[in-house]
């Protein structure tokens, strides 16, 4: 099938999002594309999960429990990412760190999202460009804790659980 086509234009474009539309067959079909993304679970030696709680006055929660996160600049690597947001969001830097999964989305929102554990942590501080402000705290939680997170919807069920499950599943073979 033959299909006409303009080019996409930009619409909008900021730090985090850029938007854009574009029209084909005589249709309009708007994008969305959100800067790739890490979601990182620092394991401590005893087994738990390290996580913080962080000020997000934009959000309706102005401060939330999650799992380390950050945003891949400029097609770096997920995992030199990876480490640099465990370095200013919880002072860590981790010797050993795996991709446990890779979630790329396309069409109408388009992304890639990588999940990694970190493993072999030791004490590594970068300046927190957000502001030292910004993490109100730093506690590593059991397995079970972050279960009954999940089940009492204190964490929300996106795609940190889907990550979470295989950290899980990590931790249950390792014993």
């Amino acid at each position: 099938m033959y299909y006409t086509s303009t080019m996409e234009n930009t619409k909008y474009s900021g730090k985090f999002i850029k938007v854009t539309e574009q029209e084909i067959d005589g249709a309009i079909w708007e994008r969305v594309y959100l800067k790739d993304g890490v979601i990182i679970f620092p394991i401590t030696d005893d087994g738990k999960v390290i996580m913080i709680e962080e000020k997000r006055p934009h959000e309706k929660n102005p401060i939330r429990l999650k799992f380390v996160t950050g945003q891949i600049d400029n097609d770096d690597d997920p995992i030199l990412t990876a480490n640099r947001e465990l370095q200013e969001e919880i002072g860590k830097k981790a010797k050993t760190i795996e991709i446990l999964l890779k979630k790329e989305t396309t069409g109408t929102v388009n992304s890639k999202l990588y999940q990694l554990i970190a493993l072999n942590l030791i004490d590594s501080k970068l300046p927190n460009p957000d502001g030292e402000d910004t993490i109100v705290s730093i506690k590593a939680y059991s397995i079970a804790e972050i279960d009954k997170m999940f089940e009492t919807e204190k964490l929300p069920w996106n795609m940190s659980y889907f990550g979470f499950l295989k950290v899980k599943e990590y931790l249950l073979k390792k014993g």
